[in-house]
Formats: C-alpha cells, structure tokens, sequence
C-alpha cells in the first residue's frame, strides 16, 4: 500500500503538491490523472524519494522508501525510460540493475521474455525505439518481483498491441494482490485498466473514487430513443418547456429533460413502437475534463484556423 499524508512540495513560491491525502490499495489498479503542471511527477518523485517533502509523509507498506531495506524486491518504478546507459545492451542494462540485490540471471532472463525483448535484448539501448524503451523500463521495475508497481506513462510510444499488454499485465498483477500506480494521459485505455481513479490539479487532489463513480459524474440527462414513428414522438415529447429534442436521423431523436421511463410511458400511451431507449452514458474523458476545466494551468492558444490567419 501507499499512503500519503499532507504531502506538500514547494520549490520556492511555487507549491508543486498542496497537503494532499490518498492510499493505494492492493489489489486493485489506481489510476492517476491530472493536467500538465497538476504535481503528478513531482508527486510520484516524492513517493521514491527523489524529493523529499517540504511537509508532511509518503511510505510504501508503512515505509518511506530510503528505509526499504531491499526497494527493488517490494517497488518497482518506471518514471523515465530514457534514464538508461545507452552504450549498454538491454541485457546487460538489466544484469547490473539485478547485481545490485543479488538478482540471478534467471530472473533476467524472466523480464526479458514477459516483455518482448528477446529479439533486442543484446542490442545497445542507445538505438531503441520509444516503445522498446517503454518496455526495457517496465521489465526494470519488474525485476525484483516487487508487490507495488509505480508507472508514469508506461504505455507512451507502444503500439496498440503494446497498449493491451500492458493493460492485461496491470490488471493480472493487481489481481495476484499488488498495489498497482499508474498514469496516463490516455483517458480510453485508463478507463478500461483502472479501478480507483485519483485526479490532481494544481497540486491537490480533485477526485478519489472508483473508476464508476468517475463515469457516473459524466452521465447526463439525454436519452437516445429510436423509432419508426421518429417524428410524431418528436412533437408529442416537446410539449414540457424544459425538454429539448433533437432528431439526428429519420429514426432518431435524443431526448434531454426526461427520464427513459417517461419516453417509454408518452410512447406506449400513443402506441409508438420503440427500438431502442437508452440513457447516454458519459466516458472517463467527459468526467476528467468536467473535473479539471478549471484546474489546467496551460491553455492552447486557439483554433488552428486562428493561427492561420
């Protein structure tokens, strides 16, 4: 488990992460997400002791990680690929990672064939793409074995069959009961790998709840009804002044201000046969941009037709 209390990070006037509070549980995935500039880099610098905290606590199974007498055996961490001799071959890269807590060979060799690297486990790192990068980092922080994985951006520059393997790996991990921490700028796949989604913003914590509670925060009040008879249930649902209607194809309207069981009551009473009633569900992008509207510190500048002109 991590656990955080009040943890704060100033450098200067500038507070980078604001006397947050969160636990990540094992068992579970917990997904972290946040603008550019929210603290979550600093947050999880933080958490393995690469700053240290202006106030407050971070500790790993009731630990902070500069008193873990073994870290690679209970942390693993991937925070920047790039962070590798690039002289080295990935095999040896991983054989001097191992030399430091008395990792066998066998174990290296392990890492090697769970992340696809055999075909360049004895090339130098220096000529990798993003992606056999991404996976050398991940089979770093696998190395020990350890029952708390922390991932920034672990599936940055893979291709989608990378993007999947990395979501079944979380997912299998947090299922043999690791603590799994990972983020993600890929709100589509956070949705399907996460459990317990933690957003940021400006440093502080915005939102702590599971992935469902999330995405029910994103569910609005439409409703899409299709119909043959599209039209005439157009006119009978638009007599309320706060229900609006619109028909995006001869057989479809989406309903807002009514509930599916009122559609369904208007129409049975009119004898309006229905093919479809469903409640529009909002996705994890929706919720993440509903929560954080306010909390981006670096705005884009405009539409690509006004930096045109």
């Amino acid at each position: 488990m991590i656990e955080a209390t009040g943890l704060t990070k100033r450098y200067g006037s500038k507070t980078a992460v604001d006397g947050i509070d969160f636990a990540v549980r094992p068992g579970l995935v917990t997904g972290f997400l946040g603008p550019n500039g929210a603290g979550k880099s600093t947050t999880m610098r933080l958490i393995v002791g690469l700053d240290r905290p202006t106030a407050g606590t971070v500790t790993l199974n009731g630990q902070r990680y500069a008193d873990l007498k073994s870290p690679l055996h209970e942390v693993g961490v991937l925070l920047d690929a790039k962070a590798v001799h690039t002289g080295r071959s990935a095999y040896n890269h991983l054989r001097a990672i191992a030399a430091t807590h008395r990792i066998g060979r066998r174990r290296v060799d392990e890492v090697i064939a769970l992340t696809g690297l055999e075909s360049v486990a004895r090339k130098r790192v220096g000529g990798f793409s993003l992606g056999m990068g991404q996976r050398l980092g991940i089979a770093t922080a696998l190395l020990g074995d350890p029952g708390i994985l922390i991932l920034d951006e672990p599936v940055n520059g893979l291709d989608p069959e990378g993007v999947i393997w990395v979501r079944q790996l979380a997912r299998h991990l947090a299922k043999e009961g690791r603590t799994i921490f990972l983020s993600s700028h890929l709100m589509s796949e956070m949705a399907q790998t996460a459990d317990q989604i933690i957003v940021l913003g400006r440093g502080r914590i915005i939102a702590d709840a599971p992935v469902a509670d999330i995405l029910a925060q994103a569910t609005g009040t439409a409703v899409r009804v299709r119909t043959p008879d599209a039209a005439r249930l157009a006119q009978l649902l638009h007599r309320p002044p706060e229900v609006t209607v619109t028909q995006s194809a001869p057989d479809l309207i989406e309903v807002n201000g009514l509930a599916s069981s009122q559609i369904g009551e208007i129409a049975a009473t009119s004898q309006i046969v229905l093919h479809e009633l469903t409640p529009v569900t909002g996705s994890l992008e929706d919720a993440y941009l509903a929560l954080t509207q306010d909390e981006v510190e670096y705005h884009a500048g405009g539409t690509l037709e006004g930096a045109a002109q």
